[in-house]
């Protein structure tokens, strides 16, 4: 190979390179919708915001609990008192399936078109649950229930 190529054969692939990574720079000046400010309060505030009113299932100070129903579908809403009471409770519920809306303090479990439909009005982050069947040897054919999954 000739010296005077040399050059030009690593110019070419750093120069694709720097177009690629300024080619959306600019060329687009419509914002993209704005993130809904995650809402915070007490499970009735929350609700109301949500336009649920709420079935309380479990009054207590550590975690509350209220069945939901609206034009978007039922889910359930659970406030607690400690962001890390909310995220061992995310981590023990999530293998049971479901779709999560998750603020601070609050989670919305329920359908996955339900929980991205809350999201609209109460902010948040949606996160997913495994899935209930496993594949696991247990006859039980997934049926367990869960107290944050309890939509009667």
């Amino acid at each position: 190979m000739r010296k005077d190529r040399f050059p030009v054969l690593f110019a070419a692939p750093a120069l694709a390179l720097s177009v690629a990574l300024t080619a959306g720079c600019g060329a687009n000046d419509e914002k993209a919708p704005e993130e809904p400010k995650t809402v915070t309060g007490s499970l009735e505030e929350i609700a109301s915001k949500a336009k649920c009113d709420p079935d309380i299932q479990h009054p207590n100070e550590e975690l509350r609990q209220a069945n939901c129903k609206t034009e978007d579908g039922k889910y359930v809403l659970v406030t607690f008192a400690t962001d890390r009471g909310l995220r061992e409770w995310i981590n023990e519920a999530k293998p049971y399936g479901g779709s999560y809306l998750v603020g601070r303090k609050w989670v919305a479990v329920g359908e996955a078109k339900v929980t991205e439909a809350l999201r609209g009005r109460l902010g948040g982050t949606v996160e997913t649950g495994s899935s209930h069947h496993s594949g696991g040897s247990d006859d039980s054919g997934g049926n367990e229930g869960h107290s944050g999954h309890d939509m009667s």
